[in-house]
């Protein structure tokens, strides 16, 4: 089961009108691996409240995501800042696509707040794709950084960012802001990107990851894509090489999930076994860490994942160290 929840003010305004034209696509019918149960927990329900009491967005609800029981039973929420409407219309997305309202100078202090009320000691902040603004929203970013680090200095911070493009001078300044995690997703091979990802560029995406790692190599970057859009195998073994020219820690890789009739279509579902192989192939390559997995995704259990990556950098460098002059 997968919760979709519509948060658009005015209900009679099409979540994705760029969408709306479209001819219907068939939707495959989902195999065992795939099916997850319906948020009905206790701490769902509490989770769900601190959200709405404190006038968040996350990406759990806004993307639809097949984990969003299991996590907010655990008290884990990706948060999503900049509003709930996307400047971009990714072929994928289930995120509303239109014009932005103006960012909201509290809501630093409201996602600091929530992260200390349901004590997280690792976060995930994302957000929509703000092309409307000068430095798209990278000040935003920003401003919630300094505002967790300030309210629970413990907590880990991890943020998965859109890819600012010809935003100069916007990456820097979330780099300097010290996340310990930058993630940007690709989302997907390079063939697929006209169709399902033509707002963005592909080389632009990996330059970022890459830049990251210039600025400031003590932070772990990260990256992720879905599969069963079409690509072929040997294009995702070079889209992990080319992370790895970019210096990427971490890769998750997730089946994709088709949100309604209008959006691009599963061409596939890909098997827990070939997920499997994806995930050897990828630690072969140099990967810190690789999650693979049919239900997959950028921010599910990232607590649990940030502490594996820094333990498998710490024996890294400690197998560096140990090696003779």
């Amino acid at each position: 089961m997968v919760t979709i929840l519509d948060r658009i003010a005015n209900p009679a305004r099409p979540r994705h009108p760029e969408k709306a034209h479209r001819p219907d696509q068939e939707v495959l019918r989902k195999p065992d691996w795939i099916r997850v149960k319906a948020p009905v927990s206790r701490g769902y329900q509490e989770t769900r409240g601190i959200v709405k009491s404190h006038n968040l967005v996350t990406v759990c609800e806004e993307a639809g995501c097949p984990n969003i029981g299991e996590c907010w039973e655990k008290k884990h929420a990706t948060f999503m800042i900049m509003g709930e409407i996307c400047t971009r219309a990714c072929a994928f997305c289930n995120v509303a696509t239109g014009i932005p309202l103006a960012l909201d100078a509290g809501e630093p202090m409201r996602v600091a707040e929530a992260v200390r009320t349901m004590g997280l000691t690792h976060v995930v902040i994302t957000s929509v794709d703000r092309d409307d603004l000068a430095d798209g929203g990278a000040r935003h970013f920003a401003e919630v950084i300094h505002a967790i680090r300030a309210a629970t200095p413990a907590t880990t911070i991890e943020i998965l960012t859109p890819d600012f493009l010809r935003k100069e001078g916007a990456l820097e300044i979330v780099v300097e802001a010290r996340p310990d995690v930058f993630n940007h997703n690709l989302e997907t091979v390079p063939s697929n990107y006209l169709t399902v990802r033509p707002g963005a560029r592909y080389f632009h995406s990996i330059r970022l990851l890459q830049r990251v790692k210039e600025l400031d190599p003590s932070i772990f970057t990260k990256s992720g894509i879905m599969v069963g859009l079409g690509e072929e195998r040997n294009e995702v073994l070079q889209l992990m090489d080319d992370l790895r020219s970019a210096n990427v820690d971490f890769m998750t890789i997730g089946q994709y999930l088709q949100p309604t009739k209008k959006h691009h279509p599963v061409k596939a579902f890909v098997t827990p076994e070939e997920f499997k192989s994806y995930e050897t192939v990828g630690r072969t390559k140099g990967f810190l860490l690789v999650a693979s997995s049919p239900l997959t995704r950028s921010s599910h259990h990232a607590g649990e994942d940030f502490a594996r990556l820094r333990a498998a950098r710490e024996a890294q460098l400690a197998k560096a160290a140990a090696k003779p002059a």
